[in-house]
């Protein structure tokens, strides 16, 4: 099979457009850091296109009709979003599938401790990650603490100029033999991922109120602490002692801030999703700015162009489909990830809002009978660890949109293999819009493997292929995709969900 390099078959207006999304593709990135944000930054869009919300529908008398726009979100971090085509709904849908969580570190619940003069943020790692590449670098703390009264507070530290960012420190190479002589997955453990959020200590002085004169003391140096240093102190002892009291006064620092600038106290921290991530915008990268380097490229480089391809496809047969969901690094687990019922309820929802209305029976016949792309990062070869990869059947940067037949590990473990007359209709659709496209497999057979959503949608009878983008770094901190594939999985998921009518027969 002739792969082509589709940069060489751009004129100077399709470059342009190139570069233009791919802009608007960083932006996206900088402010989605986190899944809660990437839904927050795709309401925004959509509902700035005429997207209504499903739940505001229910119950009332509207019926939705050819054209129509619809979404569903749940939980905060996942999100459905229809365009209702001209067919009836048990005609089945064309999905356009993708995840928005990306592998990071995770506070945990009691995760505040001094020690060694520092201040820390105990962390468990989230999805796959070489543990060793988050060590000296600088990072970002995003997310959200839910108060017991109920009060959502966001919080997001480490992206702005004047922000402080936070570190994980590693040992210096003049002491560092034995560690060296470790396997690389051993290095650094899983358990010394805390970040150091803190080192002046707060030094507070009081006296205790033995007479009038004292306690007019007393009070004088209380005024003068802020509300967070008051709550500081207080937490550690119940008064302010005569004494400097420098015990965890680094930890009391840090909780004294923390209650002056968000009001959050240390037991807040139970009700908390905090995400430590890397610090700092996505980048263009190369003398010629063909690439982007950037944290979360798996799969906010799939999950964007899906959205705007349903933001921009018009006039459709089939219903259009577009599933960004939470929880892939971990196995699509939890009510938020691909496994939960919430899109199949979705979907009935929306069916009981047609005309034909809603059955068990309909709604079984509209998954059988749907298409989907599950849109996923493949892994792009790389020369320098060549060895890795089979060269003929390898993805490359710059050669378009990936399709794997199947994923899986090793003897298709775990995969989805999409059948032959699907992947022909795929073919035909592409081709006559000029999408240019490259099949692949995750590296070489006996080397390692990965999985996708495809088995999940798969599981309804549906027919599923992997799709998605090649990504340079894949799971690093930093990730690096080229901008002609972006755009190309673009206009790819566009005739997607313009020209496929597939049905099993």
């Amino acid at each position: 099979m002739q792969v082509k390099n589709v940069w060489e078959s751009y004129d100077e207006t399709q470059l342009k457009a190139v570069y233009e999304f791919a802009d608007d593709y960083k932006n996206f990135l900088n402010e989605s850091k986190t899944e809660r944000e990437a839904i927050d930054t795709i309401v925004n869009d959509i509902e700035a296109a005429g997207y209504r919300e499903l739940n505001t529908l229910i119950g009332g008398k509207t019926k939705l009709k050819k054209g129509d726009k619809v979404y569903s979100v749940w939980m905060n971090k996942s999100i459905i979003i229809f365009q209702i085509g001209s067919d009836p709904l048990e005609a089945g849908l064309n999905i356009l599938g993708a995840h928005i969580d990306s592998p990071r570190l995770d506070v945990k619940q009691n995760p505040l401790y001094e020690d060694g003069g520092f201040a820390f943020l105990d962390t468990h790692y989230y999805g796959g990650i070489k543990k060793y590449q988050y060590v000296a670098m600088p990072l970002a703390l995003h997310g959200v603490v839910v108060k017991k009264d109920g009060t959502t507070v966001q919080l997001n530290v480490g992206e702005d100029e004047d922000d402080p960012v936070f570190f994980i420190s590693d040992l210096l190479i003049h002491l560092a033999a034995d560690q060296l002589s470790k396997k690389a997955s051993n290095v650094i453990e899983g358990e010394a991922l805390d970040i150091i959020v803190g080192h002046r200590p707060l030094m507070i002085k009081g006296k205790a109120a033995k007479d009038d004169e004292k306690a007019e003391e007393k009070d004088k140096a209380e005024d003068n602490l802020t509300e967070g240093e008051k709550y500081a102190a207080e937490y550690v002892k119940k008064e302010i002692k005569d004494a400097i009291d420098a015990t965890k006064a680094v930890k009391r620092g840090v909780m004294a801030i923390l209650y002056d600038l968000y009001g959050i106290e240390e037991e807040d921290f139970i009700s908390a999703e905090l995400e430590i991530v890397p610090a700092g915008k996505a980048r263009d990268a190369g003398f010629d700015r063909s690439m982007v380097l950037g944290y979360g490229h798996d799969d906010r480089v799939c999950a964007y162009p899906s959205m705007r391809a349903i933001l921009e496809a018009k006039d459709l047969k089939r219903t259009a489909c577009c599933i960004l969901v939470d929880k892939e690094e971990i196995g699509s687990v939890g009510a938020t990830g691909m496994q939960s019922r919430f899109f199949e309820n979705a979907v009935a929802e929306l069916m009981n809002l047609t005309k034909e209305g809603y059955s068990d029976l309909a709604l079984r016949r509209c998954l059988a009978n749907s298409c989907m792309l599950s849109s996923d990062v493949s892994a792009g070869f790389d020369p320098s660890y060549a060895s890795s990869f089979e060269k003929k059947n390898a993805a490359f940067l710059g050669h378009g949109l990936v399709f794997n037949k199947f994923t899986g590990s090793r003897g298709k473990s775990g995969s989805n293999d999409a059948n032959a007359e699907y992947i022909a209709e795929i073919r035909r659709a592409f081709e006559g819009e000029g999408i240019v496209y490259q099949t692949a497999e995750l590296g070489k057979v006996d080397v390692g493997g990965g999985g996708t959503i495809a088995y999940i949608l798969a599981l309804y009878g549906m027919n599923v292929i992997d799709s998605g983008v090649a990504v340079l770094n894949m799971h690093a901190p930093w990730e690096v995709i080229d901008k002609a594939d972006l755009y190309e999985a673009y206009r790819g998921y566009i005739a997607f969900l313009k020209n496929i009518d597939f049905r099993n027969e």
